[in-house]
């Protein structure tokens, strides 16, 4: 595949005969009114191309049942070759050549129908994909078919990629890998009478995915490794020291690691340093998705060795979502532990974001007396009102699931649990002195709901009912939506802040609005808020002091206030709403009772105070009491 004049017809033609196949130009296949029009000078749109491509792909499972075939075509855009890949064994190869060799070429070249001046428009639409045998076409055509077979050896006897760990999600990442025409070595260990066969069984489960090896033995799951080997772990992050253990006596130097679990960023740049030391690459990749995110497409925010993120870029975009534009959902987010930090971030905007929903839905069902069918419907139209997110779809697909004609939610223990980054992220918060509210009071409600024996004497004991709260729900629920909205802001621009001050503490230099558009698609975050934030932050530091944020939270403020005084009068908590409410009421006041604290900590402690009346670098003690 390639621009026109790229050699595709010879070296192809060339590489058939080595490989005693068929050869076919894809050209011999275009209607004749598709030549006339190149003839012509003029180029061919998708709706020309399309039953070309269509034709092609009806050969070329011809072609592959009768054993194969080398085929020329140019192939130009990823959404052509979708259409052609119509068999999963195919081979790109992409003959790569400058515009002046080529156009030179073209030159020269008589008794075709493409002309020229037609070279422009190829090279503007050409995708070049990632996956695709690379091949420069500057060499003599004889040196570029031996390069071809000598990739292609390698290609048959070496796998590209290694992933370790066949939980769900590294299964998952295995199978989107081998889907694109990667070919994968799959590793799980081995433990008698638990973990046994486990790389067999992906692979015998999955008999279409000819491009998948799986390995009980470590060693040789490394040797079947093209290098410098690739290799992904997708393991628990409490393993990950002593799986790292095991890998750095049978690895060489240049060879790259991936984390692609959910380590805490103080051990990802402690490891990133130590096998720095032993010339060995070091990635910590957040990824976030979930099951059908690793299989379909996930966001990945990778940190650690640049040099590593170059040589596996390819892999990372290639299985990640998209976002609206067509850009990967994956970033190189900077050195060391930043990519497993985001994604920690990411974790506790999630926690948030759940803990809110959970209150919305709370106060509907237990405030304004809706029936939770009625609930999911006034969730629906949230979402089609551009308030769409996947935690929202998640929440109304579960108000909507019953068993046995009962409503499966009712029979769930109202007791959350929870791994940690959520805690992490609080911990970070402190660390870095920005103050998060929301999230801290997300991860504490969750430890609160794990003490079931003790609420359950308490409500005994204080009366778990709320009094009857008489009014309309059609009344209430535009100012529930606005305290939603309002509390959604707020907790994604503290995320945002804790992931700048980081930045700038270890000089990360992160783009947060690359951060936002990759936060976009294929994880758990994404949402219509998200692609606003996106735009957003390509311009502005501070969400909330964006031109088209201010009037938004300004129309809010005094139903987010009525929501939450109103739920807390009624004895109903809303911890996070009342978290984000205070946060946003503390931003925008210009004088704190925060001089009263600098007083107190001045008489108890000799702590000092600076006053306002006086220099800015100038400190004070005062004795309080006189004696």
């Amino acid at each position: 595949m390639g621009v026109a004049g790229s050699g595709k017809t010879t070296i192809g033609g060339m590489l058939a005969r080595e490989l005693d196949l068929p050869f076919y130009d894809a050209d011999d296949f275009h209607p004749p009114a598709n030549i006339a029009r190149m003839g012509q000078g003029m180029p061919l749109d998708d709706d020309d191309r399309a039953p070309w491509l269509e034709l092609l792909a009806v050969n070329i499972r011809a072609w592959e049942a009768g054993g194969g075939a080398v085929v020329a075509c140019s192939a130009l855009k990823e959404q052509y070759r979708v259409t052609l890949r119509s068999v999963r064994d195919i081979v790109w190869i992409f003959l790569d050549g400058s515009d002046s060799l080529i156009l030179e070429r073209l030159r020269w070249r008589s008794g075709h129908f493409m002309p020229a001046a037609l070279l422009d428009s190829q090279f503007a639409v050409l995708e070049i994909p990632p996956y695709a045998i690379r091949v420069d076409v500057s060499a003599r055509p004889e040196e570029i078919v031996r390069e071809i077979l000598t990739k292609l050896k390698v290609m048959h006897t070496h796998s590209e990629f290694g992933l370790i760990g066949l939980g769900v999600m590294g299964t998952s990442l295995a199978l989107n890998l081998a889907e694109k025409g990667v070919l994968v070595s799959v590793y799980n260990r081995h433990v008698a009478g638990k973990e046994e066969g486990i790389a067999a069984a992906v692979v015998g489960n999955n008999p279409e995915m000819r491009s998948l090896k799986g390995f009980d033995n470590l060693s040789d799951f490394i040797q079947s490794l093209a290098r410098p080997r690739k290799v992904m772990m997708m393991i628990y992050s409490g393993a990950v020291d002593q799986q790292l253990e095991e890998l750095v006596p049978i690895l060489e130097p240049g060879d790259i690691v991936i984390d692609g679990g959910n380590s805490h960023y103080k051990d990802t740049t402690r490891r990133s340093r130590w096998l720095a030391g032993k010339d060995l690459l070091y990635l910590g990749a957040g990824i976030s998705g979930g099951e059908e995110g690793a299989r379909k497409g996930p966001a990945i925010m990778a940190g650690g060795s640049e040099r590593a993120y170059v040589l596996v870029a390819r892999y990372l975009d290639l299985i990640a979502a998209k976002d609206q534009a067509g850009e990967p959902c994956s970033a190189y987010i900077g050195p060391e532990g930043s990519g497993h930090f985001v994604k920690m971030v990411h974790n506790g905007i999630e926690y948030a974001e759940m803990q809110l929903l959970a209150e919305t839905y709370y106060l509907m069902r237990y405030l304004l007396k809706m029936p939770p069918a009625d609930i999911a419907d006034v969730l629906a139209e949230w979402a089609s009102g551009g308030l769409d997110s996947y935690l929202l779809e998640i929440t109304i697909d579960i108000l909507r699931k019953e068993e046995d004609g009962e409503l499966l939610l009712d029979k769930i223990l109202d007791q959350a649990e929870q791994k940690g980054t959520g805690g992490s992220s609080a911990g970070a918060a402190l660390e870095y002195g920005v103050p998060y509210g929301p999230l801290s009071e997300a991860v504490m409600v969750r430890a609160l709901s794990a003490i079931r024996s003790e609420r359950l004497e308490a409500a005994r004991l204080y009366g778990a009912e709320p009094p009857y709260f008489d009014n309309e729900p059609q009344r209430w629920l535009p100012k529930l939506k606005n305290a939603y909205q309002a509390t959604r802001i707020i907790n994604h621009e503290i995320g945002f802040n804790l992931i700048r001050k980081a930045s700038s503490q270890h000089q990360w230099e992160t783009d947060l609005a690359r951060i936002a558009s990759v936060w976009t698609n294929g994880c758990i975050i994404r949402s219509a808020l998200m692609e606003d934030l996106a735009r957003i932050l390509r311009s502005e530091e501070s969400i909330l002091d964006s031109p088209s944020v201010v009037p938004e939270m300004k129309s809010r403020r005094e139903d987010f206030a009525d929501v939450v005084a109103l739920a807390l009068k009624q004895g109903l908590p809303v911890p996070v709403m009342s978290a984000a409410l205070n946060y946003f009421l503390g931003c925008i006041s210009s004088d704190s009772p925060a001089n009263l604290i600098q007083a107190q900590r001045d008489y108890f402690g000799a702590h000092t105070y600076r006053r306002k009346d006086k220099p800015a670098d100038q400190y004070y003690h005062t004795l309080w009491k006189t004696l």
